[in-house]
């Protein structure tokens, strides 16, 4: 497997502001960089610490926007500073992932390439590393690779994948079809028929084989970071940045290439059993960080560290406290109470994903202090 693994270049995409995170997670420190993960490392540092069983670091690239790109750099002191792809503004995840393809297809021709979420939990490393390695057969063949979660639950945040049958030998399945965050309804059929999983929008392939791809689908796009990646390492990069980069189409991967692709067989997945959470909202974030043994979680310390927060007769909660001030609650159940130097949260823990509402509304009222 070795002289495999010799073409893998992780990617992570570092941008969104994690809206159902307000008011921890804001436009100018998103959640990718705060601690979430039950140690003192922010969900970028893990993402990133992930990947090295699989890849030397100077392989690892982030893209990431102009607001966060010298926390970035600070946090990840592991990888080149130049492997710190800039976005000027955002485009969601299909002009990011294709801008990492091309930039890392001129360096190398034949690179297959990973492309992970920086606000991702996984609690199995090992395991993580074996199922890249099964998806990265199925992208030597020249399959948009993409790592589906076997359905725990009939969830509707997330995105489905229609699997067909296996795809030539082992654990690559075919993937007929993308499906959209479905009702309650349709995701429990999904759920019972088990021929779906939960798009993890962490994918694997050969870069060129990506960006023929999009070039079919979305060839603005594709002539767009052809441009940009051939003046990367020249002194142009700026100008032609600055020039082509707004003229991209604002789309994500999914809707951009991988159902067009999936709709001529040229998609395939593999199994991503490994302990995946999408650190979406409070209430997962409480779900999947240790709590005490009244089910009460206390986010960014460890739960034997309660300096700063004091329940009695509480359950459930999910406690975010701020430096220098007390948390104290009583006789409450079920609730998300954040706490940060300019904004506090209350909402029960069954509407957490409700909070981006919130966040809506401050915009319109032009509070964008708050976001």
């Amino acid at each position: 497997m070795s002289d495999q693994l010799d073409g893998l270049y992780g990617v992570v995409l570092a941008g969104g502001t994690g809206t159902r995170l307000w008011p921890l997670s804001r436009a100018g420190h998103p959640k990718f960089l705060h601690p979430l993960t039950g140690t003192e490392a922010s969900l970028l540092q893990a993402t990133v610490a992930r990947l090295d069983l699989l890849t030397p670091m100077d392989r690892v690239f982030v893209v990431t926007g102009v607001a966060h790109a010298a926390a970035v750099s600070r946090q990840l002191d592991t990888i080149p500073d130049s492997n710190v792809l800039v976005e000027p503004s955002p485009r969601d995840s299909c002009a990011a992932i294709a801008l990492a393809a091309a930039v890392i297809a001129r360096r190398d021709p034949d690179a297959i390439m990973g492309s992970f979420a920086s606000d991702h939990l996984i609690a199995d490393k090992e395991r993580f590393t074996e199922v890249i390695k099964q998806a990265m057969l199925g992208a030597q063949k020249g399959l948009l690779m993409t790592l589906g979660i076997t359905p725990t639950r009939p969830e509707t945040g997330y995105g489905y994948l229609q699997c067909g049958g296996e795809s030539g030998d082992g654990p690559v399945l075919a993937v007929e079809e993308f499906k959209e965050k479905p009702t309650y309804d349709v995701a429990e059929g999904y759920v019972k028929s088990g021929n779906y999983l939960w798009n993890a929008g962490m994918f694997v392939w050969r870069a060129d084989a990506f960006l023929a791809e999009l070039s079919r689908q979305q060839p603005q796009l594709a002539a767009g970071v052809s441009r940009i990646a051939a003046a990367w390492e020249s002194p142009e990069r700026e100008e032609v940045l600055g020039e082509v980069w707004p003229t991209l189409p604002r789309i994500s991967v999914d809707y951009a290439v991988m159902e067009g692709a999936a709709a001529v067989g040229r998609v395939g997945t593999v199994r991503g059993d490994f302990g995946w959470n999408d650190v979406g909202d409070f209430h997962t974030l409480g779900a999947v960080l240790a709590a005490d043994p009244s089910g009460n979680v206390i986010v960014g310390r460890e739960i034997s560290q309660k300096s700063g927060v004091l329940l009695r007769e509480t359950q459930d909660l999910v406690v975010v406290p701020t430096e220098g001030r007390l948390v104290a609650a009583m006789g409450v159940r079920d609730l998300v109470i954040v706490d940060t130097p300019d904004a506090v949260l209350v909402i029960p823990r069954e509407r957490a994903q409700e909070v981006k509402h919130l966040v809506d509304e401050l915009k319109e009222l032009g509070e964008h202090g708050y976001i």
